[in-house]
């Protein structure tokens, strides 16, 4: 099934964004199931209305081809991630946007070391609801709560939304480059969008962790964390990361779909499809 439904299907060629799935969790340490996630995120997507009501046009004109998804390695997560790095690298090298439905977040590293190639200034926006920064869990430096440490080696990184993490996390953070803005700090500043944008610039890859999200409207996530975001609140920054930087590919990760409850899937997709029209106006 291509993304969105679309048929015929748009080609390679002619598309200015691709889709790709990665059906993996092997690292996940609490609930697992995003490797459930892509699946679920296309299929919502064959639901929507492909014209979009905020801006007034139909997205999909530009161009959405729906890739192979990448074929799991088993052997680990750094395995992993050089699979993902390498599907990744072939999209960039065409000029496409790549647009990657996760799966755990660990598969992030491989998209943005694939991008960095190409766009060696690039800075990774992260939407999350843990920091991620670990050295090391679970006895690798490829677990999912590393990758936005193992991120900051090579890229600038802005976090937004964050609300979890461990002692390790917290001593390092202001030892660091990182940037990064609570939850709190959203709720407690009018202008907090500005601001974070502010810090933005230039060529940005933007990683989504759909934990990111208050779980009274996203509870299909692995590791739900309460005083979580807000639809609006994500799309604002959205909207004005698009407007004033080149976004490079972005990426969807962390659902793990719920039995019988919809609702999270296609908030994913509309998500998922509402960048992609804001990258285009």
């Amino acid at each position: 099934m291509n993304f969105g439904g679309i048929t015929p299907e748009c080609s390679l060629g002619n598309a200015r964004f691709v889709v790709v799935s990665v059906p993996y969790d092997l690292t996940s340490t609490y609930q697992p199931g995003s490797r459930r996630g892509p699946s679920a995120i296309i299929e919502a997507s064959a639901n929507m209305e492909l014209y979009d009501e905020e801006l007034k046009q139909e997205t999909y004109q530009a161009g959405i081809h729906t890739a192979a998804p990448v074929d799991v390695d088993a052997r680990g997560p750094k395995y992993m991630i050089g699979a993902v790095r390498k599907k990744i690298r072939r999209i960039v090298a065409r000029e496409k946007i790549p647009v990657m439905l996760g799966g755990e977040h660990s598969i992030t590293l491989g998209a943005v070391q694939a991008v960095a190639e190409k766009y060696p200034k690039l800075t990774v926006l992260q939407f999350d609801a843990h920091a991620d920064l670990r050295d090391s869990y679970q006895e690798s430096p490829y677990n999912h709560a590393c990758v936005a440490r193992q991120i900051a080696g090579f890229c600038d990184l802005v976090q937004v939304g964050i609300r979890s993490m461990s002692k390790e996390e917290g001593d390092f953070l202001p030892t660091s480059k990182v940037k990064s803005y609570s939850a709190d700090y959203v709720f407690e500043h009018q202008n907090w969008a500005e601001t974070i944008a502010g810090q933005i610039e230039g060529d940005v890859y933007v990683t989504i962790d759909l934990d990111v999200f208050d779980p009274s409207v996203m509870p299909a996530t692995g590791t739900p964390e309460p005083g979580g975001l807000f639809w609006r609140d994500v799309l604002g920054l959205l909207r004005l990361v698009s407007r004033k930087c080149s976004v490079r590919g972005f990426d969807v990760v962390e659902l793990s779909p719920l039995p019988g409850i919809v609702a999270p899937d296609f908030m994913a997709a509309k998500l998922i499809y509402r960048f992609m029209g804001y990258l285009i106006t």
